[in-house]
């Protein structure tokens, strides 16, 4: 079976986990953000926040863990798979931040290919910062236009879901699928 691996993508704070929930509610096959995960694990090691301190190491575990996202993807023999952001994301935050990565990222952006990319836009009335998103506001406008910068980098349509209700953005996404 061939399984479209559908990224939904966005700043901090935009409601990707909360559209994946609802998808999932719906009975959707969905695989979610893992980027909480390696920052706990790093907390458990000692280091806060690996992303400040470390970001290339962040990014390499990042990467490995939504490049075996994607052949979970395929494992799961659905006929699509939602996925709480993409392998593309990892270059977009390093590109935040100033930082160089290696080669090898780049070519797995270009071996590992999405059917299709739901963009979410900064949404002011429902950010938050919390413990692990640090990241304030208007950081996070310059972490969407990197993420637009970078998938349209490697030759994505990016697919912006408007602002509205968790349930209706879910459905706007299904309805976009179902006509694809």
């Amino acid at each position: 079976m061939d399984t479209k691996k559908i990224v939904i993508t966005g700043g901090p704070g935009t409601g990707k986990s909360s559209i994946i929930h609802a998808l999932q509610d719906k009975g959707h096959s969905c695989l979610e953000e893992i980027s909480r995960q390696v920052t706990l694990q790093a907390r458990e090691e000692g280091v806060e926040q690996l992303f400040l301190t470390q970001p290339l190491l962040f990014s390499e575990r990042l990467l490995k863990g939504r490049e075996s996202q994607f052949y979970e993807a395929n494992a799961l023999e659905k006929s699509c798979v939602f996925i709480d952001r993409g392998v593309p994301d990892v270059l977009a935050y390093m590109d935040f931040i100033g930082d160089t990565y290696p080669e090898t990222f780049v070519n797995v952006c270009k071996s590992l290919q999405y059917d299709h990319v739901f963009i979410l836009k900064p949404w002011k009335e429902i950010y938050q910062s919390d413990a692990v998103r640090y990241e304030n506001f208007e950081q996070a406008v310059k972490i969407h236009e990197c993420l637009v910068n970078t998938y349209e980098g490697f030759n994505y349509t990016l697919i912006d879901v408007p602002f509205d209700t968790v349930e209706n953005r879910a459905d706007y996404i299904l309805n976009k699928i179902q006509a694809m």
